[in-house]
């Protein structure tokens, strides 16, 4: 969690997100707190960053009904995401296709310059750029643009495959671990992994950089490590069982910390909900601020209560 040191920022639970896939309501509060308890024991530090659910916070829904009126269909029909889900779907929501538009008021609610994204997701910040530049250039001074274009924050490992190689890690394409998962829950899941497709036999030389095991030992392995496997890998030293057992060693290495801090926090479910609490007040009088200026720059009148400071 360098990003949090390095950066004033904000984490956001995007639960509006959630809602455009079929969900229990009961389990959505669940898996809402459980984020949250995960992301905590991964390291974020609440008196450092901000951190709150995104419907706690309702002009993230706002700022996107206002992004709608300067997005046009054509560029929402063309985001890679909404072709790949609409192809396996019968009946696609309008919250597929709009889901950037929300994802843009997500970034510009809070005037953010920097976001730390997977590579996937590197077209639709793109189209946060060219909605935050359209708006100013109807709205905003062109000496003094309101809302920043965000720039993309890449680690190393920009694209996590899941472990089908087919697609990326994805909790809807069920081809994940979970970062509070048991170590044996882990190793079942990591053990049929789709490796090498050219290692056959265990005497069969491998290509790692066509393996997807081979990627996520990047991810969690030192270099020496992930230096050893490539030669063992090119050399038919190991099979690809071993490969694996030493990456599951890496991940257990990172993730058994976080799911030790997750049980304590789960057994202290009121300070997860002070912390979401919190959060979202510190998020609302940003956004509270945010939305102002806006209205005043688009000549929306606000009439009673909320006309202070305008």
């Amino acid at each position: 969690m360098d990003v949090q040191r390095r950066y004033e920022s904000i984490f956001c639970i995007v639960d509006y997100h959630a809602i455009t896939a079929p969900y229990d309501p009961a389990d959505l509060r669940l898996r809402t707190r459980d984020l949250a308890v995960s992301l905590l024991a991964a390291g974020i530090d609440p008196d450092t960053a901000i951190l709150f659910a995104q419907s706690s916070v309702p002009e993230h829904t706002e700022l996107a009904w206002i992004f709608n009126t300067v997005t046009a269909v054509g560029e929402l029909e063309r985001q890679t995401q909404f072709k790949d889900k609409s192809q396996r779907q019968e009946s696609v929501l309008a919250g597929v296709l709009n889901y950037p538009i929300l994802q843009a008021a997500d970034i510009l609610l809070y005037r953010a310059d920097t976001v730390p994204v997977g590579e996937d997701q590197v077209q639709h910040l793109e189209l946060s750029r060219e909605i935050a530049r359209r708006w100013n250039a109807r709205f905003a001074s062109p000496d003094a643009p309101y809302f920043p274009e965000p720039a993309a924050l890449l680690t190393p490992t920009r694209r996590i495959m899941g472990l089908d190689g087919q697609a990326k890690m994805s909790k809807s394409l069920g081809n994940t671990i979970g970062v509070v998962e048991p170590p044996a829950s882990v190793w079942e899941k990591l053990r049929p992994a789709v490796t090498d497709p050219n290692r056959v036999r265990k005497s069969d030389p491998g290509t790692p950089e066509v393996c997807n095991i081979y990627h996520l030992h990047r991810a969690f392995n030192s270099p020496a490590i992930v230096d050893d496997v490539a030669t063992r890998c090119r050399s038919a030293g190991w099979g690809c069982i071993d490969c694996k057992r030493v990456l599951f060693e890496g991940i257990e290495t990172a993730l058994a910390p976080i799911r030790a801090r997750a049980e304590e926090l789960t057994a202290q479910p009121k300070i997860v909900d002070e912390v979401l609490g919190d959060g979202a007040n510190q998020a609302s009088a940003i956004a509270r601020t945010t939305m102002a200026e806006v209205k005043s720059l688009m000549g929306l009148r606000v009439y009673g209560s909320h006309t202070a400071g305008l």
